[in-house]
């Protein structure tokens, strides 16, 4: 694809994004009004009640105003990452966010790479050994693994290597990048279970459609190695499904990530969305649902770009036409 085609398709992209972040928006802040009880009393949380709290709260969050103009005051609030104050910490939501998000920045990142390393691994083993023992067993374990949530892989890998074996820790994050490491170890294989399963699915059926193909076939009758024939003509062609797919997979990953959390007990997003949520801490719950809400749209944008990038066949089809 030309530059200009690539800017045209990223502008569009955009444009339908950006309108999917304002819905999305729309109703992250109408969880105020939806929310059963007086929104006063919500807002105040165990505060007390009285006159000056009522009046602070009305012009903090301009509830005398109309509902739409309050949208649109709190959307600019939120542009500005303004999300007002947590009704059970009274700290900034922004400070409590950005406190959690490198913790669940790491974990994310950790299971993706974990993710990515035995998904297309797996993947890669099970279609050259197709039909085989070896096959066989990978599938019924990817199976296993896409009927796994992922809460039920943390609690079992919690039995299994914290408490039984004692290998890994069974809480806390540690200090110190190899520490913490180590101790996000199980939550990131939990984590990826399922995602591991997903990419382990594609990528055998993209290398299996890819084994047969005439190039493959000509490149190993003039006698290339077995590894050149790997690298350069089949992975390169079969992991293009798989980038199509990557923003799913992190999707997947944070909708994980709070049960995951919650599990090991570790300070991240997740579990602050959790306890936002029983707690009915609405403007916590609002800024990391749409913390969230952009983080997967924006992986969704970057996995178009990067597949239009690497995939040649979109190029020729461009010059062709």
């Amino acid at each position: 694809m030309t530059g200009r085609g690539m800017l045209v398709f990223i502008l569009r992209r955009l444009v339908v994004l950006a309108v999917l972040l304002v819905a999305i928006s729309f109703v992250t802040f109408s969880l105020l009004y939806i929310s059963p009880g007086n929104l006063i009393d919500i807002l105040l949380g165990a505060r007390p009640h009285t006159a000056a709290t009522v009046r602070a709260l009305t012009r903090e969050y301009h509830l005398n105003k109309p509902f739409l103009e309050q949208y649109w005051l709190w959307a600019r609030q939120a542009v500005q990452l303004r999300f007002g104050t947590s009704i059970q910490t009274s700290l900034s939501v922004t400070s409590e966010i950005t406190a959690r998000l490198p913790l669940t920045l790491f974990l994310g990142i950790y299971s993706f790479i974990l993710t990515m390393v035995f998904g297309i691994g797996l993947g890669v083993a099970s279609a050259l050994g197709r039909g085989n023992v070896v096959d066989r067993g990978i599938t019924g374990a990817v199976m296993l693994g896409l009927s796994t949530p992922a809460f039920v892989a943390a609690v079992a890998l919690l039995y299994v290597f914290a408490i039984r074996v004692r290998w890994f820790p069974a809480y806390g994050v540690g200090s110190g990048f190899f520490n913490e490491l180590w101790h996000l170890t199980l939550p990131a294989l939990a984590l990826a279970v399922t995602t591991v399963a997903y990419v382990v699915r594609h990528t055998r059926a993209a290398m299996i459609g890819t084994l047969d193909q005439d190039y493959v076939v000509f490149a190993r009758a003039r006698g290339l190695s077995r590894s050149r024939v790997l690298f350069v003509y089949l992975l390169r062609n079969a992991l293009i499904p798989v980038i199509t797919i990557s923003g799913v997979i992190l999707s997947s990953l944070i909708v994980g990530v709070v049960l995951v959390e919650v599990a090991f007990s570790l300070p991240g997003l997740g579990s602050l969305l959790v306890t936002a949520a029983t707690s009915k801490d609405l403007p916590v719950l609002q800024g990391v649902v749409l913390l969230f809400a952009v983080v997967i749209v924006v992986a969704n944008l970057l996995a178009d770009v990067i597949y239009m990038v690497v995939d040649p066949r979109i190029r020729v089809g461009e010059r062709s036409s």
